[in-house]
């Protein structure tokens, strides 16, 4: 074996939220070796990572993928849909909102074929769940926030909620409700408490069995006839390097890149990647199909003074609404921003308030109706591929009518004491803008997205031809190649999805252990 070839049991592709759990456990076995390839560095020393309120400033920046989307013509073209490049992931990049998901939404995935991804087994692995996950602290509440909180409930005639993950961890949910969101975070010192930090940082350099290989860029699956054998990968130095699987390569890189990399692969709609000049090894037709988002709009006002300095990342707390009785689940959730988040609004002529004077509501769509598609325009990996999203292209118009009723509420909430003494003046879209008609318009054009892409290698039953991984998250049809991350999601969990993904993670190394264990079994 040549010096730039290695060989271990597992192969992981991408050390984000998932991959950093299923490395971690796999390697409380000394005798299993795990290779984790993430594309971007450690995050151990980069402050501005690790600090959360400052997960701003590394959106757009050298650590972000930077994905953008294709022409949308009833939404916002503009979009830049951030991916990590940095250890951890997306739970390096966001802001650590953590909800456990929904009976109902688990419900939807056992129906779509996700045979054990009920809620039961689902909630007894987020127990496990390392990360430090906890109600904003007290220290952290500003006053602003905390009277927006109580509008917020009076306005939409919700309770006020002090843990909504008490609600949902075991079988229970909400149906609506207003309160501070839990955080994985370290209270005493701000800093996150994402899925490298709980956990590859306390094992990094103790197991002598886990490698992390950092700013390599995996640009190929390596088969011998229906099995993944390794992969094939460029350090950041331009090294081409090999590295070999005994057992299985897991795709954990995120539900741009996984199917991105089985596609550059050959594994995918074999029409479309012989269209870039892509030999079919597989055709699986589910790849990069079934994509998924929280769309989400906004509606800023100006303070009538400077917004209190005290956040754990400037927007602390959500108000849920639900306008469809008969669906237990909320079916509109509202962020609170307490800065300018003006990135679309200034794109369409809006002045942003001065001085940090400003608030924002962002009505976000739980369970968008809206299915879209990622696809490649070339055969070279370097080029990025195209996210079509699709936004409000829904037959019923259901998306839209959702941000319409949304921006109406948060007008209900400015109005409504003791959040309304706060508030100057409405920037954006500005009170002049009142029908439904011209509500859906800056509605749309201002939309925006919170960073869950999910669903484009979607898990069903092992005969679903549309499906591209089984229960068991194994691709189908091909054998050592699981995917694990937020692709394989049938359908977009109600709330922020990263609990979901770190279960997911702990799900996965289970399977991937009890497979083994029964290949061993089957050689004796």
């Amino acid at each position: 074996m040549s010096m730039n070839e290695t060989t271990y049991d597992y192969v992981i592709v991408g050390g984000g939220t998932a991959g950093s759990v299923i490395a971690n456990r796999l390697t409380e076995d000394p005798d299993t070796t795990v290779c984790v390839i993430e594309g971007g560095p450690d995050d151990r020393d980069l402050e501005h990572v690790l600090r959360l309120r400052d997960w701003l400033s590394v959106l757009d920046s050298d650590l972000d993928y930077g994905y953008t989307t294709t022409e949308q013509p009833n939404g916002n073209s503009h979009i830049l849909h951030s991916r990590a490049r940095v250890l951890g992931g997306c739970s390096s990049h966001n802001t650590l909102i953590s909800f456990r998901p929904f009976a109902e939404d688990l419900d939807e995935w056992v129906a779509a074929g996700a045979e054990g991804w009920d809620n039961a087994t689902v909630q007894s692995y987020a127990d496990r769940i390392k990360c430090n996950i906890i109600p904003v602290a007290e220290k952290d509440r500003n006053e602003m926030v905390k009277d927006w909180v109580s509008a917020a409930s009076e306005a939409a005639g919700v309770p006020v909620i002090e843990d909504f993950n008490a609600l949902t961890s075991h079988g229970g949910g909400f149906a609506d409700g207003a309160g501070f969101l839990s955080i994985a975070y370290d209270p005493h010192t701000g800093y996150r408490s994402s899925a490298s930090v709980a956990y590859l940082h306390p094992v990094m350099d103790v197991r002598k069995n886990l490698t992390v290989m950092l700013e390599t860029w995996v640009g190929r699956i390596l088969f011998e006839g229906e099995r993944a054998t390794g992969v094939s990968a460029t350090t950041s130095g331009g090294e081409r390097v090999t590295v070999n699987a005994r057992r299985e390569v897991i795709l954990a890189a995120g539900a741009v890149d996984s199917p991105r990399l089985l596609m550059l692969s050959g594994v995918g709609n074999a029409e479309e990647l012989g269209s870039v000049g892509i030999e079919s090894r597989h055709d699986l037709p589910g790849v990069g199909e079934n994509l998924q988002d929280h769309p989400e709009s906004i509606i800023m006002w100006e303070t009538s003074e400077r917004v209190p300095e005290n956040t754990v990342m400037n927007s602390d707390a959500a108000l849920f609404v639900r306008r469809d009785e008969s669906d237990p689940r909320p079916d509109l959730m509202f962020h609170i921003y307490q800065i300018p988040f003006d990135d679309n609004t200034k794109r369409l002529g809006y002045d942003s308030p001065e001085d940090g004077y400003a608030v924002c509501m962002t009505p976000n769509i739980p369970r968008s109706r809206a299915r879209g598609k990622l696809y490649l325009t070339s055969s070279d990996p370097a080029v990025q591929p195209a996210l079509d999203f699709r936004y409000f292209t829904d037959p019923d118009g259901y998306d839209e009518k959702t941000i319409v009723d949304g921006l109406k509420i948060a007008r209900e909430v400015a109005e409504t004491e003791p959040f309304k003494s706060w508030l100057k003046r409405e920037v954006a879209p500005g009170p002049k803008v009142r029908t439904d008609e011209e509500l859906s318009e800056y509605g749309r054009r201002a939309a925006h997205t919170v960073y869950h892409p999910a669903g484009t290698c979607r898990m069903g039953a092992a005969d679903d031809d549309t499906a591209v991984v089984d229960p068991r998250l194994r691709v189908r049809g091909l054998k050592g190649l699981r995917v694990a991350d937020a692709s394989v999601f049938p359908t977009l969990p109600t709330p922020n999805p990263m609990v979901m993904v770190l279960a997911l993670g702990e799900r996965a190394a289970d399977l991937i252990r009890q497979d083994r264990a029964a290949d061993e079994e089957e050689t004796r």
